[in-house]
């Protein structure tokens, strides 16, 4: 704020004014002018002070040096008190001017900071939005669903008074447990634990709600999803902090026969896209194994070498070994060791060794998914052992091992983990980590598996734990990333499909145009009712290479290679949309889109599942965006097209009738191109549907009349390929 100079009267006055405006001015604030002031120092002039001469005074100011001013004052007068009037006015008006200044700038800091609380503050807000979305969802509450409070104590917490993982992983297993048996109505054990990722951390003081339902019965197992949520008591605010879906199987009886689960069927739309997908989880917790074995026999992996460091931390001394004796506390309902009291004292030998490496508090962000190979009892000593197998840019990943042992009989394996850690800054920003120098054999070994490792950690993380928004377009394909591709492909589509805000926009002879707009993208959806087994429908939509028969905006459509029995991979030529507002129609008439899709065919797990034709894009080594052009006879040059989500649910409504709906999840560049069928301006998806239609209908029992497939081209001339990718 500017320096004023007033007098004790305009002084006053400005804080009158100052008081109005809310803001309290202090004397630190103005070169102050006191006429009775107790810092004001005289020093009259040489030869005395006559009468209605000048008078220097000099003013000290609170806050700073002393002004030496000269002001024409005359020492009496019947002028005084106006020319005291004038001083205050224009004081008052070098308070505003500087008050609006400084209020300026603060305004504009303010502002700042301000607008990255509200961005912090709208994420938060998007989180409550999903979580109270979900909650509505479940209003037909599922009868297996159990929940957990607990209030953190500092009994529970670590060194940062935050929340421990292992006794957050205890409540986990326990309300997972309990929610299991609900369903089973006997004894239940923990076979497995999917990938856990630990967005945020809880502190001290505030509440943690879990909650665990069970997704989906198979024979003997079933899968359990957990959430955990955090509660601060005093903002009534909640945030998700993680996420995961463990296995359970059922003891076997005294006759040692397993106990077959009954079906669960679900309730809510959200339980039927849980029971669907978790079909698909079950599948690629299957082949987990043989992925990382794969990976590993792949020369890339094996050319990577450690290379030694001056100021490399030998792996050796990081090694952890800790003996636990399993006492009746420690033990569940079933006299069974605690499996989440096992994963408690494997965090904290973890924690031990990635400790010895950093020389810090690391903080631990992911455990990979684990199974538990054998049960431990009351008396069993426990045999902790950890160690670093190898540390990258920001990050470390530490192998535990948990063996099992009473008297005199051999060590029993009961579980491994891999648990990924990190050591944040003062800023909360991830420390770099000191190089590691692996032991010799053993220890190579395991520096090369945590390489292997991270690829598929990395593939998990942002292929399957992301939201499908998150995902992004043309993730490279390769075998070791096959499973988690087909996954997110069939259960992106799935749960596009389960979306109960689905607006109708036309109907037509029973085909009926869904919309849904979410997350900048516009989804569309056609459905009609046709009368085609559900069985011969699914071979003829999943077979893509037929698409050129009954669509003529399929150009070509060529197998490139066959994934598995159930995933292909082919590329797709079209005409192009992405060009026409680009140029005109002469410049364009010979670019061609082509496409290199990932088609995963899934057949019903169990009854009320559909089949299912699911697309999306990938991208392959072998066939680059902008190939080389031959210098032969020139081809048309391609441009790359991208689909997010795509594909076909077909459902057996009753014998020989299928509910058919198509779905394609269209990006905001191809919104203009479909925009007029949905302002109602054109009907290219009522005619695209009839043809997909009589394509069924004739091929439904076999091949059919081959004038009629003529017609039928001659029908598919008007489809827009945009409604069928």
């Amino acid at each position: 704020m500017g320096a004023a100079r007033i007098s004790w009267r305009s002084w006053e006055s400005a804080q009158v004014y100052a008081a109005q405006r809310s803001e309290l001015l202090t004397p630190g604030d103005l070169s102050v002018e006191l006429r009775s002031p107790p810092q004001q120092r005289r020093r009259p002039a040489r030869g005395g002070n006559p009468e209605n001469k000048e008078e220097v005074k000099e003013v000290v100011s609170p806050g700073g040096r002393g002004d030496t001013s000269v002001l024409a004052q005359p020492a009496g007068g019947a002028s005084h008190g106006a020319r005291c009037a004038v001083i205050a006015a224009a004081a008052e008006q070098d308070v505003r001017s500087a008050e609006t200044t400084d209020s300026t700038a603060r305004e504009f800091k303010h502002l700042d900071s301000q607008s990255e609380q509200n961005r912090d503050m709208e994420e938060m807000r998007e989180e409550e939005r999903e979580e109270e979305e979900r909650e509505e969802e479940e209003e037909s509450v599922n009868p297996t669903q159990v929940k957990m409070s607990q209030i953190v104590m500092p009994c529970h917490s670590n060194h940062r008074q935050e929340l421990s993982v292992g006794q957050l992983l205890k409540w986990m297993d326990s309300t997972a447990c309990l929610s299991a048996e609900r369903h089973a109505g006997c004894s239940c054990v923990t076979a497995s634990i999917d990938d856990i990722y630990f967005d945020h951390t809880i502190s001290v003081g505030q509440v943690v709600n879990i909650k665990a339902k069970v997704n989906r019965a198979f024979n003997t197992s079933m899968e359990v999803g957990i959430v955990v949520v955090c509660e601060d008591l005093f903002t009534d605010r909640r945030w998700r902090v993680c996420h995961a879906y463990a296995t359970f199987v059922t003891q076997r009886t005294n006759a040692g026969t397993k106990v077959q689960l009954r079906p669960l069927p679900p309730g809510s739309q959200r339980d039927q896209v849980e029971h669907s997908v978790a079909a698909e989880r079950r599948r690629m917790r299957m082949v987990h194994d043989d992925i990382i074995k794969d990976l590993l026999s792949d020369r890339t992996f094996q050319q990577a070498e450690c290379v030694p460091a001056e100021d490399a931390v030998a792996a050796e001394k990081t090694r952890v070994e800790s003996v636990e004796l399993v006492l009746p506390p420690h033990a569940n309902h079933q006299v069974n060791t605690f499996g989440g009291q096992i994963m408690a004292w494997m965090v904290n030998v973890a924690t031990i060794a990635a400790s010895r490496l950093c020389q810090a508090h690391p903080t631990l962000r992911s455990i990979d998914m684990f199974t538990f190979r054998g049960p431990s009892q009351v008396g069993d000593r426990l045999l902790l052992r950890a160690i670093v197998n190898n540390a990258f840019k920001t990050s470390m990943e530490v192998g535990v091992q948990a063996q099992a042992y009473r008297g005199g009989s051999p060590n029993r394996h009961i579980n491994s983990a891999f648990m990924t850690f990190e050591v944040l800054d003062d800023h909360g920003n991830p420390r770099r980590m000191p190089r590691i120098r692996p032991e010799p054999l053993e220890g190579s070994r395991r520096f090369q598996e945590a390489i292997a490792r991270k690829k598929i950690r990395l593939d998990r993380k942002y292929i399957i734990s992301c939201k499908q928004a998150e995902v992004p377009l043309s993730v490279p394909w390769n075998p070791s990333n096959q499973v988690y591709l087909s996954y997110n492909n069939v259960s992106a589509l799935k749960m596009l499909a389960a979306r109960n805000n689905w607006q109708l926009n036309s109907e037509k002879d029973q085909v009926c145009l869904y919309t849904l707009e979410q997350h900048g993208s516009l989804s569309i959806r056609v459905e009609a009712e046709l009368e085609v087994p559900a069985h011969r429908a699914f071979t003829l939509l999943g077979e893509l290479k037929n698409r050129p028969c009954w669509d003529r905006h399929y150009l070509e459509c060529d197998l490139i290679c066959a994934a598995d029995k159930d995933d292909f991979l082919y590329r797709v030529v079209a005409p192009s949309v992405g060009h026409a507002s680009r140029g005109s129609a002469n410049e364009d008439a010979g670019v061609l889109q082509d496409f290199i899709l990932l088609a995963s065919r899934r057949r019903p797990y169990g009854p009320g599942d559909p089949y299912v034709v699911a697309l999306r894009s990938v991208s392959l080594p072998t066939h680059p965006p902008h190939p080389p052009v031959s210098p032969k006879p020139p081809s048309p040059s391609h441009h790359r097209g991208e689909v997010l989500c795509a594909g076909f649910t077909i459902l057996e409504t009753r014998e020989n009738t299928s509910l058919i709906s198509y779905y394609n999840q269209a990006s905001p560049g191809v919104l203009p191109y479909i925009s007029t069928d949905i302002a109602g301006l054109s009907s290219s998806f009522y005619r695209s549907f009839c043809s997909c239609r009589r394509y069924l209908t004739q091929n439904c029992l076999g091949p059919g009349d081959p004038d009629q497939d003529q017609d039928q081209d001659q029908d598919c001339s008007s489809l827009d390929y945009v409604t069928l990718l």
